[in-house]
């Protein structure tokens, strides 16, 4: 049994806040067990120089631990993002780039910041979700004040991770299971369950195809389960 008597398909309990910040076209706090991020969009007016004159927007990200959000103090990245960093961010990019029509919101860019306040696994899974929100409400906020005729999401996007421990596929790792975890996968997918990014590694033990093909059942179900309270969230 995990803990907090979960079965192996079960998720942790899932919260997500809308609205959380005063000044951010969107934003939201998601909760994932343990595991808290803010998640904020704010909406520039302009491209970046290699998208000028292309009529497209963009969308981007920035990730980070805040100090005390793990067992010991993180310390900020003060010269810049470093590897593991940098590589969450371009992930949650690429992530919230796919949910969007980007030539339907011509000459925009939104930055997403995704600031971990407590970790317990799944910080970029939950960073993910959470900054889906906050893009959402954002390019909303562009439609109420006329400065987009419709709002660009394409498809919700949602992430979740799985993990085979013990021997057995388990849906939505927290960190004893993460940092013990046999192989570890993060999924990436559509309301449609199309796929927009998998990372899966063999940490303890190879696995095969119908271990992989049970983890994305389980990831399937519980980014359904996401993709549900987004749009309740969301009103939609």
């Amino acid at each position: 049994m995990r803990q907090n008597s979960r079965t192996n398909e079960q998720m942790r309990n899932l919260e997500i806040i809308p609205n959380v910040n005063l000044y951010a076209e969107g934003s939201c706090l998601i909760k994932c067990g343990n595991t808290h991020v803010l998640c904020t969009a704010s909406v520039e007016n302009e491209v970046p120089a290699w998208l000028k004159g292309q009529d497209k927007g963009w969308v981007t990200a920035e990730y980070a631990l805040l100090p005390r959000s793990t067992q010991t103090r993180v310390a900020r990245e003060t010269k810049g993002a470093g590897g593991r960093t940098h590589e969450i961010q371009r992930l949650i990019g690429r992530s919230l780039r796919a949910a969007v029509d980007l030539h339907e919101m011509p000459e925009i860019s939104i930055k997403i910041d995704c600031d971990v306040l407590q970790a317990d696994g799944g910080t970029r899974t939950a960073s993910i979700s959470g900054g889906f929100v906050a893009l959402y409400l954002a390019l909303q906020k562009l439609v109420q004040e006329g400065r987009l005729p419709r709002n660009p999401v394409k498809e919700y996007v949602a992430a979740v991770s799985c993990g085979i421990c013990n021997g057995e596929p388990v849906l939505d790792l927290d960190y004893a299971e993460d940092s013990h975890a046999d192989a570890d996968t993060n999924f990436v997918l559509t309301e449609s369950n199309r796929i927009v990014e998998l990372q899966a590694t063999a940490e303890g033990a190879t696995f095969n195809e119908a271990e992989f093909n049970e983890l994305f059942r389980l990831a399937k179900a519980g980014i359904h389960q996401i993709i549900t309270l987004q749009k309740k969230v969301l009103g939609e």
